[in-house]
């Protein structure tokens, strides 16, 4: 009865292990990641330093400066 305990508690130790071996990202999804980042950021730097939007975060910190 112990000997298939024992058993059973390294086969779980064994796919517990195995499981952690796959839990990252792999290169290629690390660089589709900060591609896929840096054009989501591209695009917030377009929309925010854009003419409208520029003037009306420019009105809120006076708003929120002047009380």
């Amino acid at each position: 009865m112990v000997k298939q305990v024992w058993v059973r508690v390294r086969a779980l130790v064994r796919e517990v292990r195995a499981s952690r071996r796959d839990a990252g990202m792999v290169t290629s999804e690390y660089a589709v990641g900060i591609v896929a980042a840096v054009a989501f950021a591209a695009v917030l730097y377009k929309v925010v330093t854009s003419g409208a939007v520029s003037a009306e975060l420019q009105g809120i910190v006076e708003k929120a400066l002047n009380g």
